[in-house]
This record gives structure tokens, C-alpha cells and sequence, in this order.
């Protein structure tokens, strides 16, 4: 597997784009260079070697489930539980970009999210729009709920 493709998967919140090439991703998606993009983890061992979680905060971190954080570096990553059918896909990266298969603020579309892709990875379920992550931003003595 070659992690500079874009891949169409879908994810534990809803379908989206996968690469670790994020310049690919922000052209697909038509968004500025200057917006950052997700990364995605499949363990709490690989987010530490990416980000310093504030102290006061690890056990949130922890806990949450479907949550995005952004750390105080302005870094925003999502681990992925190993009970979600999503893990399975990333555990074999680490680590991903991930962004919605979508136009920026437009809803999916499956003929453009196909078009868009290197590789399409679909289960049985097919693809489907779910809920989007919470969005949490952590500064070392706060914490902001965004979405």
C-alpha cells in the first residue's frame, strides 16, 4: 500500500479522503494552503511521538471517543479506537491525513469522491454520511469545545 495515494474510505465518523501527502488533499478539496488538515493515529503510542498532550488533559484525551483534538501547537489529530471497523485500515499507515470526500462546506458526493481517488476502499456497508467528530481545542490550561 502506498501511503502518497489518496484513498476513499470510509472512516469511523463518515466517508473521507486518506494520504499522507496533505498538499494532495487540500487541492482535491479546493481549500486555502494555509488550513490545516487532521491527521489520524491508531494508537495513543504513535500520538505521543506527534504532539505533547497537556498534562491536565490526558485523561480526556484518552476517554473521548469519535473526537478531534487540537493541540497547542496547532496540530489536530483523531486516534481511532481499535474496536471500529476503520482501525483495521489505519494500523497499517499509523498515521494519515484524513479530510471529508467532499468539496469544502458541500455535502458527499460519490461520483466526485471516486473521481478524486487513487484507490476506493469500500466494505460491504458501502458508504455512508454519519455524524462529524466532536471538535476540541486544547491551549495547556484550557479546553474549548468548537463543534
Amino acid at each position: 500500500m502506498d501511503a502518497s495515494k489518496v484513498y476513499l474510505v470510509q472512516t469511523d465518523t463518515t466517508v473521507g479522503f486518506l494520504s499522507n501527502d496533505d498538499k494532495k488533499l487540500t487541492a482535491i478539496k479546493q481549500r486555502p494552503q494555509t488550513q490545516k488538515i487532521l491527521q489520524v493515529v491508531e494508537s495513543f503510542q504513535t500520538l505521543k511521538t506527534q504532539v505533547r498532550v497537556p498534562q491536565k488533559f490526558k485523561n480526556h484525551v484518552r476517554r473521548a471517543k469519535n473526537t478531534t483534538f487540537i493541540y497547542p501547537n496547532q496540530t489536530s489529530f483523531r486516534v481511532i479506537p481499535s474496536d471500529n471497523v476503520h482501525y483495521n485500515f489505519i494500523k497499517k499507515f499509523k498515521k494519515m491525513y484524513s479530510t471529508s470526500a467532499n468539496l469544502t462546506q458541500h455535502h458527499f458526493d460519490e461520483t466526485f469522491a471516486k473521481e478524486h481517488a487513487d484507490i476506493i476502499v469500500e466494505d460491504k456497508n458501502g458508504f455512508f454520511e454519519a455524524a462529524s467528530s466532536r471538535l476540541i481545542k486544547l491551549s495547556c490550561t484550557k479546553i474549548k469545545k468548537l463543534r
